[in-house]
């Protein structure tokens, strides 16, 4: 049996690391706790909980409203209950959503929604929600989220890059420029303004970067932006704008990481690349867990903040 349904995908960040620094015991038991909490909000705001796969939930729902409530009030729980957590345990959130036909077999769910939702909750920074075109465009006008325009996002096993937003779930946030959600063809227009970078290095240089041709960052004395630290690759890292948004992409030997405003859980990167949204901080060839890692900051400009 089929169904149009919008698909949320709740996955703990950092996981890993959170087993590395409590012991297998205290840690899933903290995963666990953290699991049954996402169920339960599923559920509270009318969401069927399909499944459980290790640090995630996969849970559906008949509206796009349903999905969207449940995925704010989710992280607004979420960030008042990191208040109170001791360092080694304050783990981020991050969830993906996505409408499509959903196929529904013997309790579980199957369909390219169910694929695209896993996918955007991977690419999604620590306590972050992002959500498919598809599924702004089907909320009632007036429901009162804010959401930010991506740009276009390549998704594995998509042909074409897909238009992506992000859900403004934190209560002080404000938008810059808001629509209803049935004025789609105003939404790409706005998110068409995306097409400024700029970056700043350890030692105060700033570059102002467009769309125009690729950024390079590294070691090396031709880089646009040179980090002249042994950690640092000679080519590490290049920004470059790709269908809409500007993509930071790992060229390096060690890694990159990446942090975003407001969100505690960095974005590590090994020859991977990630979408760079909002503002927040690169580090360079070792983690921010080093008080002398190189850091860059970066903010983009975009194209305002959308409501509908």
């Amino acid at each position: 049996m089929s169904s149009t349904t919008t698909v949320v995908f709740a996955d703990i960040a950092g996981s890993t690391a959170l087993f590395e620094a409590l012991g297998n015991e205290q840690a899933a038991a903290l995963v666990t706790r953290l699991t049954r909490g996402i169920g339960a909000c599923v559920q509270e705001h009318g969401g069927r909980v399909v499944k459980k796969l290790g640090d995630g939930v996969l849970g559906v729902f008949a509206q796009p409203e349903q999905a969207v409530a449940a995925s704010v009030a989710l992280m607004r729980e979420h960030r008042q209950w990191l208040q109170s957590q001791p360092q080694a345990q304050r783990v981020e959130i991050h969830v993906g959503l996505a409408s499509g036909e959903v196929v529904e077999v013997d309790g579980d769910c199957y369909g390219d929604a169910v694929n695209v939702a896993a996918r955007l909750c991977d690419l999604a920074g620590g306590a972050e929600v992002w959500a498919t075109r598809a599924v702004v465009s089907d909320l009632r006008p007036a429901h009162g989220v804010n959401f930010i325009r991506l740009g276009h996002v390549e998704v594995r096993g998509k042909a074409e890059a897909q238009v992506m937003y992000q859900v403004e779930w934190r209560e002080d946030e404000e938008a810059d420029c808001t629509v209803h959600s049935d004025l789609m063809s105003e939404l790409d227009r706005i998110g068409s303004a995306v097409a400024e970078i700029q970056l700043a290095g350890p030692d105060g240089r700033r570059l102002r970067a467009s769309s125009d041709e690729p950024v390079q960052v590294g070691r090396a004395p031709e880089s646009d932006l040179c980090l002249a630290d042994p950690r640092v690759s000679r080519v590490h890292a290049r920004v470059e704008w790709r269908q809409g948004a500007f993509v930071l992409t790992d060229l390096s030997s060690f890694g990159t990481w990446v942090r975003f405003k407001g969100s505690e859980a960095p974005v590590q990167l090994r020859r991977d690349n990630c979408l760079l949204h909002g503002s927040g901080e690169i580090s360079l060839g070792v983690s921010f867990a080093d008080s002398s890692a190189p850091v860059v900051s970066f903010q983009v400009s975009d194209g305002g903040t959308v409501t509908a």
